[in-house]
């Protein structure tokens, strides 16, 4: 196979480029800025498209280096604790609980539901685990993990393939069916943000006028933003010696939860950028690069090759989030605004990934108002919990399946 490849400042400016395409799409084509579709989303499933489309005609697949991708999520993830105060945390305690404990028993109905589709429609049982939550609850990394079990213990010889390819289709539908939830739960039910001047945990409001980022609070929150990036890897080191294995962003998350409700009460006058525009600038942009180069270096191309039965496999599964979603997870969390933000979020969750659930809830306060609550809770569960859950859970349907 010919390949193109780029280089990183090809590759970020190939993203950029997407991003701008996905704004203006989301501009032009009413139904994505109606129902808050990102716009690396937008952007990036075209380009990704695009690109499969030259590999088809041309021969040639266009290679990214996506080293920096991994950078860009730890930015991303520092910047949201670094915006998140005791009193919101305090405040997610109880919803926390209630939306790990929804999202771990989704995991159980995910599998059920790719189990049961299986055995109707003729395909091997663990086939529905893979196209169940090691791919869609569990992404890419988890396939990657848990492809080879399947492949040697189960005969599952094209294991991998199914696996990447359901973890794909996750990853688009992920972050095209958040949006529509949480409009349809907003209107529905007449929802508003808490305080519509509130400023928003990621982002700036759509409506915000004459925003103010300048030199010292920009360098402030890169000086800032690298402390705690160093913090976290230290928190990460500290963490792996004692045989706990946590990916880096979030430990990064959890150094900016700690020095964001410590240093400014410890040092009054030190400018502390958390609510700056800055520092939402940041966010808004290593969010979006990062979903950009991951949605258009995907190989849509993997999907078309799905089989009649695990497609139909995986619509079932987009149908059975879309319902638990709206009648379990909106009511549990309280049917609230911040309900309707987080299940927009978990949606984008159990179907792709944290960045494609944190993006969901971007574009929707973005568009309706801020939900602070709703940035912790998510994060926290799917960062973290959730891959902890998840393996349990695999390997117990694996060993009922045996």
């Amino acid at each position: 196979m010919n390949e193109v490849q780029l280089n990183t400042r090809q590759t970020i400016i190939v993203a950029i480029l997407v991003l701008y395409l996905g704004k203006y799409l989301t501009k032009k084509i009413k139904f994505l800025e109606d129902f808050n579709i990102p716009d690396a989303v937008s952007g990036g499933v075209l380009a990704s498209l695009l690109f499969g489309f030259y590999y088809g005609v041309f021969k040639y697949q266009i290679e990214f280096a996506l080293d920096i991708r991994d950078s860009l999520l730890i930015i991303f993830f520092t910047t949201v604790g670094l915006s998140s105060k005791l009193k919101t945390l305090v405040q997610g305690g109880k919803p926390l609980l209630i939306l790990l404990v929804t999202a771990v028993s989704y995991l159980l109905v995910q599998n059920l539901t790719g189990v049961a589709i299986a055995a109707l429609t003729g395909l091997d049982l663990p086939i529905g685990l893979l196209a169940g939550s090691v791919s869609l609850s569990g992404g890419h990394g988890t396939v990657i993990a848990w492809a080879p079990l399947f492949k040697d213990t189960h005969g599952i010889s094209n294991a991998s393939e199914i696996g990447i390819a359901s973890a794909t289709f996750g990853l688009v539908f992920g972050g095209i069916v958040g949006g529509p939830i949480a409009k349809f739960l907003i209107k529905k039910n007449r929802l508003t943000a808490h305080n519509q001047d509130q400023d928003l945990t990621i982002g700036i409001k759509d409506s915000q006028k004459n925003v103010q980022i300048d030199y010292n609070t920009m360098l402030n929150s890169l000086f800032v933003l690298g402390i705690t990036i160093g913090f976290g890897l230290e928190l990460n080191a500290i963490a792996d010696q004692f045989g706990l294995k946590l990916p880096v962003f979030v430990t990064c998350l959890l150094a900016g939860i700690i020095l964001t409700n410590t240093v400014p009460f410890l040092f009054k006058r030190f400018p502390w950028p958390s609510d700056t525009p800055s520092l939402a600038l940041i966010s808004d942009v290593s969010l979006g690069l990062f979903l950009a180069m991951s949605l258009m270096s995907l190989q849509l191309s993997s999907l078309v090759d799905l089989a009649g039965s695990i497609a139909l496999l995986l619509f079932v599964q987009l149908l059975i989030i879309t319902l638990y979603t709206i009648f379990v997870v909106f009511p549990a969390m309280g049917k609230s605004y911040d309900a309707a933000v987080i299940s927009s979020g978990y949606a984008g969750l159990a179907l792709g990934a944290t960045p494609t659930a944190i993006a969901n809830m971007t574009a929707v306060t973005e568009h309706f108002g801020a939900s602070p609550q709703a940035f912790i809770i998510v994060p926290l569960v799917g960062a973290f919990f959730i891959d902890l859950a998840n393996a349990f859970v695999i390997q117990n349907f694996l060993n009922f399946l045996s």
